[in-house]
This record gives structure tokens, C-alpha cells and sequence, in this order.
């Protein structure tokens, strides 16, 4: 069987690496930029540093800082149209998955036509996106680098996914110095993302000997190095390790696709507006107890990178170590307990089982389930 490995032709990463982010756009020509940012990165000053270094290589721009932390269509919309009135050639996202996605969504468009919606899916688009650079913040989502994103439809209050080789970024650029000022609680919500993304691609269907390898290494780095970057904010190296992390999940996951986890987390954060680092930590141990039983094997080598000693165990007893070492690390950087904590009501479980089970994200799980197992699944991460 072929495959396909998909990932930005250049990648910067280490520390000082967003002066080759300028120089790039500078090589290339560009002459007005539209940065897709939020609101808090741009008070903090974050925008306008960058916006100044475009500035004294004479490169104009115009900042789109709208962006919602679950980035919806009429985000893309507005963000469109300031685009289309200030005639930028290329397009710059400044922070996590929010701005990326939300970027994305409007370079495609940008280039494509139509309305975002029409993009949901695999493969929709006809032309590549207006040219995207990539400038991550955090260290979890890795969108700065992959072909998927993930747009909220407020009208049907769910999430679009949109996986489109097209999307993929020209450049992406993890500087760990930007990150250096994330809160505890995003830097857990984005690395137990990250860590989901590693996960789900190990045992996806469209797992190859590449995406284990990185898989695997990202979850290492993730259970090395998280808890020490959520407790120590300001620790460069914990920071740079993290980024290293989150990017290796992205290669994983944007080309082995991803499971429930994402398919049902998506609805969660759709429906209830909820963060989805935080939706995909607390169901995470639930798919997997889920998937164990077709793929306790690779579920016990999860355990083995988690730093447990699986020499003795059988495969089973080591996916049963791998799901306690995933609540471990969850419970030690502080991810809420269950999904009612965050405010989902069983009332709506058969509703957004019935949602996951249309999100493409689900067609790489280890196990198909039926619409009764999905809502099993939520009633135990409830």
C-alpha cells in the first residue's frame, strides 16, 4: 500500500528562529501582509513586535486580531474581507491553533473562492492557499505545520474539520522564546493535546514505520518534559523540548490522521464552546480503553515511551499501564477530572454521538464504533 507524507516545505525551529520567518518573506517578495492574530497577543505587545520587524524591511500589514479561541466562519469571513480590502498578497497566523486555523481558513478561500463550508472534508480544495507562514506561540496544536483545520460553524454549532493539502503552510516557525509566556493551564491543555495527537496517530489505521517513530518520540519528550514546563513557565529548555514534542505529533498525526478522540472532542468544543486541548485530555483514556481491545499491543508501547517498565506485562496489562499513565500526567498538570466539570449534559450525549460520527477524524480509529458505543465512551468521560 503507497503513502503519502505531508509537512510544509520549511520549517525553522530553536530559539531566535523568527528572524528567518522575516528573511523568508523578504526572499519572497511579499508586499502586504494580513496577520491573523488574537486579541491578547496583541495587547501584550506580541503583534506589534512582529508587525515592526516586517516594518523595517519595508513589508506593510494589517492585524486581524478577532479570532475566538474556537475560530468560527464568520472569524474567516471577517478576517476575509480586511484581506480583500487591504489587497495582501500573502498571509502571516501569529500564535496557537486558533489563529492558525482561522488563517488558513482564509487563505483557502482567499484563493479558492466560495465559503469555508464548502471546504469541510477531505481534499475539496482546487488551488493551493494564498501563501501562509506559520508563527507558533504554544507548544500542543501543531497546526502551524499540518493540512487539517478545524473551523466552528456557528449555526450548526459544530466543528468543520477540514483536511486539505492545500491548507499546509509554506513556512512554520516554533521559537520556544514566544512560548515562554504561556499560563500553566494552556500549557497543559496544549500539551496534553499534543500528546492526544501522538496517541491517536500510533494507533491509527494509517500508522506507517515513519509516524510510529515520531509518535513514539513525542510522547517521550511529552512525559519528560511537560509537567516541568506547566510547573516551570519560564524553563527555555523545557519550552524548546515541548516545541520539538508537539512538532514531531504534528508530523504523526497529519499524515497517520488521527480517532475518536479528536472526532468527539470536536463536537464538545462546537456545541459548548469548550477548549479543546482540555475536551481531548479528559477523553483520551476513555477511547483508549476503547481501542485496547484491538490494539493493546501498540497501546503498551505507548506505555514503554510513558517510561513504564513493560518487559513483564502482556499486552493487555500494558495497555491498562499506558491508560494509568495517561490519567497520571492528565491529573498531575491539572486537567479536570470529567467532561460534566466542563459543563457537558448527558441530555445531548446521543446528539454529539451522532455528530463524531460524521467528523473524518474518526475514520483512522483502530476500532469502528456504533452510535451506542460513542455514547458509551462519553458517558464514562462524563
Amino acid at each position: 500500500m503507497s503513502s503519502t507524507f505531508y509537512m510544509p516545505s520549511l520549517n525553522v525551529m530553536g530559539i531566535a528562529s523568527l528572524a528567518e520567518a522575516i528573511n523568508y518573506i523578504k526572499a519572497q517578495g511579499f508586499k502586504q501582509g494580513l496577520i491573523v492574530s488574537d486579541s491578547v497577543l496583541n495587547e501584550i505587545g506580541l503583534v506589534k513586535n512582529f508587525t515592526d520587524l516586517l516594518e523595517q524591511e519595508k513589508i506593510t500589514s494589517i492585524v486581524f486580531d478577532k479570532v475566538q479561541p474556537n475560530p468560527t466562519v464568520s472569524n474567516v469571513n471577517d478576517g476575509l474581507a480586511l484581506l480583500k480590502k487591504h489587497d495582501c498578497d500573502f498571509v502571516v497566523s501569529l500564535g496557537g491553533g486558533s489563529p492558525h486555523d482561522c488563517a488558513k481558513g482564509i487563505a483557502l478561500v482567499a484563493s479558492n473562492g466560495g465559503e469555508i463550508s464548502d471546504y469541510e472534508g477531505l481534499d475539496q480544495s482546487k488551488k493551493p492557499q494564498l501563501p501562509l507562514i506559520a508563527i507558533n506561540t504554544t507548544a500542543g496544536t501543531a497546526a502551524e505545520m499540518t493540512r487539517f483545520a478545524i473551523i466552528t460553524d456557528e449555526k450548526r454549532h459544530v466543528k468543520m474539520a477540514i483536511v486539505d493539502k492545500h491548507t499546509t503552510p509554506v513556512l512554520s516557525v516554533n521559537d520556544p522564546s514566544l512560548m515562554l509566556g504561556m499560563p500553566a493551564s494552556l500549557t497543559a491543555a496544549t500539551g496534553m493535546d499534543a500528546l492526544t495527537h501522538a496517541i491517536e496517530a500510533y494507533v491509527s489505521t494509517a500508522a506507517t514505520p515513519i509516524t510510529d517513530a515520531l509518535a513514539l518520540k513525542a510522547i517521550a519528550l511529552i512525559q519528560a518534559n511537560l509537567l516541568v514546563a506547566v510547573k516551570q513557565g519560564g524553563n527555555i529548555v523545557a519550552r524548546e523540548q515541548m516545541a520539538y514534542a508537539q512538532f514531531m505529533a504534528g508530523m504523526a498525526f497529519n499524515n497517520a490522521s488521527l480517532g475518536y478522540v479528536h472526532a468527539m472532542a470536536h463536537q464538545l468544543g462546537g456545541f459548548y464552546d469548550l477548549p479543546h486541548g482540555v475536551c481531548n485530555a479528559v477523553l483520551l483514556p476513555h477511547v483508549q480503553r476503547y481501542n485496547a481491545q484491538v490494539c493493546a499491543e501498540r497501546l503498551k508501547d505507548i506505555a514503554h515511551s510513558m517510561g513504564v517498565d513493560v518487559s513483564a506485562m502482556s499486552a493487555e496489562q500494558g495497555a491498562s499501564a499506558a491508560i494509568n499513565a495517561i490519567e497520571d500526567l492528565a491529573s498531575k498538570v491539572g486537567i479536570p477530572a470529567g467532561l460534566a466539570i466542563l459543563g457537558a449534559k448527558a441530555s445531548d450525549i446521543a446528539m454529539l454521538a451522532d455528530n463524531a460520527l460524521k467528523d473524518v477524524c474518526g475514520l483512522t480509529n483502530p476500532k469502528q464504533a456504533s452510535h451506542e458505543e460513542i455514547c458509551q465512551i462519553f458517558i464514562s468521560a462524563m
